[in-house]
């Protein structure tokens, strides 16, 4: 495992004009209302050379639909998390050994009727919502929790 690189991703944690976060229920894991790891972030990998403030809107408009949105922060520090040993050589396409990856922190400037889950044809997601900045670490699976809690101390100061 430790022979396999990171893959270098983006995430978004974007917030309404209400302090609200907006998290996004994985389609591959239909109906997890409660269970952690089935909402999260919109996050998604870099191309190879792409600046991250660019990769962040262009995964915005792939996963949610839009990219209204405008930069708050961009966390100080790339942050990084490891596969869970089961996953190694499945996820990630069996490539990497987690990800590294860069945040923002965004204000949405759109209407909720731009946000469409439906208009990939292989939709990450299939439900959305806002939620509290501090419900993130409850949300995220045990091997993302740590960076979902960074995320939550590091962006407070945009909820409200």
């Amino acid at each position: 495992m430790k022979d396999l690189p990171y893959r270098d991703n983006v995430g978004a944690v974007l917030f309404n004009h209400a302090g609200l976060v907006l998290v996004a229920r994985r389609a591959d894991l239909p109906n997890a209302e409660g269970a952690p790891g089935g909402w999260q972030l919109p996050q998604g990998g870099m191309d190879k050379g792409e600046d991250p403030a660019v990769a962040v809107f262009r995964e915005l408009e792939e996963e949610i639909g839009t990219a209204r949105a405008e930069i708050l922060a961009e966390h100080p520090r790339w942050l990084t998390y490891d596969l869970p040993s089961d996953l190694i050589g499945k996820a990630l396409g069996g490539k990497y050994r987690g990800q590294r990856q860069k945040w923002f922190a965004l204000r949405f400037t759109g209407a909720e009727a731009d946000i469409r889950l439906d208009l990939d044809p292989h939709p990450e997601f299939d439900a959305w919502r806002w939620a509290p900045l501090a419900d993130l670490p409850a949300l995220a699976v045990a091997f993302k929790r740590a960076i979902y809690e960074d995320l939550a101390r590091e962006f407070a100061r945009f909820a409200r």
